[in-house]
């Protein structure tokens, strides 16, 4: 594996996020409590292992800019802007909704994972977005 691999692998970490987020959803809504925790455990790991590669990717690789086409590259600046902003936001709310869970203070997890799912989503998801953008669309030279 090459460093120039992890991008894609991201992505795909990204997008396995997003599956085990919607799915643990789907089944906290269905009261399966014991599947909901596997989907976000799982969906943890592969966000924690994300932001490992994520961090090894641009120590080596450095800084990733998007020029071509300009027209876009306002539109992909703010869906940057607000992935990156969310995700520094994204990891506290985790850790914090998760560790509500881990003690079994269920009234206050349900408080808080109201904002982190929708987040967390929205995170997972444009982190997809950028890289489509970024390597497969509109690939930068």
């Amino acid at each position: 594996m090459k460093i120039s691999d992890l991008p894609l692998i991201n992505a795909c970490l990204n997008g396995a996020s997003t599956v085990l987020l919607s799915v643990g959803y789907l089944y906290i809504r269905q009261q399966r409590q014991v599947a909901h925790r596997n989907c976000m455990i799982a969906a943890f790991s592969t966000s924690t292992l994300f932001l490992i590669c994520y961090l090894t990717y641009h120590s080596f690789a450095g800084r990733t800019s998007f020029r071509n086409p300009e027209w876009f590259r306002p539109i992909y600046l703010t869906i940057l802007l607000t992935h990156t902003v969310l995700a520094a936001v994204i990891v506290p709310l985790v850790l914090i909704t998760i560790s509500r869970a881990m003690r079994s203070r269920w009234e206050l997890h349900k408080k808080i994972a109201r904002w982190t799912w929708p987040i967390w989503m929205y995170v997972s998801i444009t982190g997809v977005v950028i890289y489509l953008l970024l390597y497969q669309i509109f690939p930068q030279k």
